[in-house]
């Protein structure tokens, strides 16, 4: 993704419509009724074989005070000087309406790359807007139609230029996930290699949660300003939307998304593509924040969220917020330390930490629990130390007989970062159970200090070459015979 597109204009002149034709999917929300997008959300987009970041804004509404209206447009002003281009879309029907000019001069003085796009100009009902969009004084007017695709080649060669402009500081912040790992790392090479958030590469988290679990809040709080959009509302957050700020000295790209209800409840249009939003953000993070409401922690749906995460290969982190109101606080941190090793076994270890989202304490121990879970996410261990650990485990339970014939563990190495991936070369690797693989994956988070982060573990067939047959490891058997005929 070279550049970031924000795409703004009055309500329902077809924004939404637009930006889902950019994405490929039907991801914002799109309704009849004027003002369904809310609040910012932004996708991949696809136009042609450019590549970039799109961002659907709430309508702009000629409105200031602290209606959700007078908001939706202070966040789409906001949304406009994060971008690297701004798309001001109109009526073509309509022609250009009053509000149309003022915000055309707010544009002109927000943003310096101001692209003029006149919608819904199919056919001779749209050559008199696209007439008329020339006394905006933006330059001259690309005609589109986003519900056909017309006038998509000429947005794609406005837009060619800004590819070059833009690819080398994007490149740079795109997460990466499943990074290779070196079979000969040393443990110098290990520690040097290790990832560190930087204003080029940040931290990238995902807070996601029930409705009304305060992550809108939470966020606004660890960046220190209102950016996303709060209030008494009902469902006000329904998109995703992402903010990159410092947080105590780590560069940081934190998304905000839509709450996740349970999926029996969630029945209108509007709901089924805040979940779909919801689980995309996952995906396009390093550590995932499942936030919890401390009066109603670990309901079904709470525990459907933290398992997708793991099962997407992110790091988890657990916060329980509104802790404040919390009167038996010890009472009540034991009861939801029980609750999660019990109904998350496949997240033990994790850290879960109570916070207030109001009045901002323990965030100091959630910014050091999301440092912890990211560095463990992105931990290179040596194939020494992997199969000298892998030697104590099999002699101290040996692997499983099928049919009376023990399977054979040969040899083990880390292939993967980013999450954690281990190979481990066997003989029948398709009768390993799963008792034993839980067996090794456990092992592994507690000798190695990697609890919370998912671990991934491959059986590969000895048949396979194998690159340490020769190499000689010290199995904790020869390390008790070489002390005991050493003279200190």
């Amino acid at each position: 993704m070279s550049f970031t597109l924000a795409i703004v204009g009055r309500p329902n002149v077809g924004k939404s419509t637009l930006f889902n034709r950019l994405v490929g999917r039907k991801l914002a929300l799109v309704d009849d009724q004027p003002g369904v997008t809310r609040d910012l959300r932004e996708g991949d987009a696809r136009l042609y074989d450019l590549r970039f970041t799109v961002i659907d804004t709430a309508g702009l509404e000629e409105v200031t005070d602290d209606s959700l209206q007078g908001r939706m447009r202070r966040l789409t002003e906001r949304a406009v000087e994060l971008a690297d281009v701004c798309l001001f879309l109109i009526d073509g029907r309509m022609g250009v309406m009053p509000t149309d000019e003022v915000f055309a001069d707010i544009l002109r003085k927000k943003n310096a790359r101001v692209i003029l796009g006149v919608n819904k100009a199919e056919g001779a009902a749209g050559d008199s807007g696209a007439l008329e969009a020339w006394s905006l004084g933006l330059g001259e007017p690309i005609r589109l139609s986003a519900e056909h695709g017309e006038g998509m080649d000429d947005l794609y060669r406005i837009l060619l230029p800004f590819r070059e402009e833009f690819a080398e500081r994007e490149a740079a912040n795109t997460p990466e996930v499943e990074v290779d790992v070196s079979e000969e790392l040393s443990e110098e090479e290990a520690e040097a290699t290790a990832y560190r958030p930087t204003a080029k590469k940040p931290l990238q988290i995902a807070v996601i949660g029930r409705p009304n679990a305060g992550k809108s809040t939470l966020i606004n709080k660890i960046i220190g300003e209102d950016r996303l959009l709060t209030g008494p509302e009902a469902g006000i957050t329904r998109d995703a939307i992402s903010v990159r700020s410092d947080w105590m000295g780590t560069p940081i790209r934190i998304f905000d998304t839509a709450g996740m209800r349970k999926k029996a409840r969630v029945t209108e249009k509007l709901e089924k593509l805040s979940v779909a939003d919801g689980l995309r953000a996952v995906r396009f993070a390093e550590v995932v924040v499942v936030l919890l409401d401390v009066e109603i922690p670990f309901e079904v749906q709470d525990l459907r969220i933290a398992d997708y995460a793991e099962t997407e290969g992110r790091a988890v982190v657990i916060a329980v917020n509104k802790w404040d109101l919390e009167d038996e606080k010890q009472e009540k941190l034991a009861e939801l330390k029980e609750m999660f090793e019990r109904l998350l076994p496949q997240l033990r270890g994790a850290p879960l930490v109570t916070v207030s989202a109001k009045t901002g304490r323990g965030l100091d121990r959630l910014h050091d629990a999301i440092r912890r879970a990211h560095d463990i996410w992105n931990k290179r261990i040596t194939t020494a130390r992997l199969n000298t650990w892998l030697g104590a485990m099999t002699e101290a339970h040996p692997p499983p007989a099928p049919g009376g014939h023990r399977i054979k563990l040969r040899y083990m190495t880390q292939v993967k970062a980013r999450p954690p991936g281990f190979v481990i070369m066997c003989s029948r690797p398709d009768e390993m159970p799963e008792s034993y693989k839980r067996y090794l994956v456990n092992g592994l988070r507690d000798h190695f200090e990697m609890p919370g982060v998912p671990i991934r573990i491959m059986f590969r067939s000895q048949g396979e070459k194998n690159p340490f047959k020769d190499r000689k490891f010290h199995t904790p058997s020869r390390l008790r015979k070489h002390k005991e005929g050493r003279k200190d």
